[in-house]
């Protein structure tokens, strides 16, 4: 993902997460926020308990691959992705189906 589709500042997370407008199942929960940008910003946010670094930034490319796969970048939006412990438990295709769900859901919840 390039910078400006990018979530990066920790006041960024905490505003966007401070609105409580979120969507969760049990791989995920999905906070999102409109912006004014004129295109989506997406933050990933995955947890220590989770396991050690090399395990968190596998997640984290998996994550931005089902991102890159199901989100509309042309959204004026912001979501952050927060990942949670069942995700280990699932493999890719189903972690994929759970995201789909989720985000449906979110945009149609959106247009309501």
């Amino acid at each position: 993902m390039k910078k400006e589709y990018r979530v990066k500042k920790n006041e960024d997370f905490s505003r966007i997460i401070k609105k409580k407008q979120s969507m969760a199942n049990r791989n995920f929960i999905i906070y999102y926020l409109k912006n004014d940008t004129g295109h989506a910003r997406i933050g990933i946010s995955v947890s220590k308990k989770l396991g050690k670094a090399v395990i968190r930034n596998k997640i984290k490319r998996q994550v931005r691959m089902i991102i890159k796969e199901t989100i509309n970048l042309e959204d004026n939006y912001d979501y952050i992705v927060i990942v949670r412990n069942k995700f280990l438990d699932s493999d890719f295709s189903s972690n994929l189906k759970e995201f789909n769900y989720l985000y449906k859901k979110i945009l149609k919840r959106m247009e309501n």
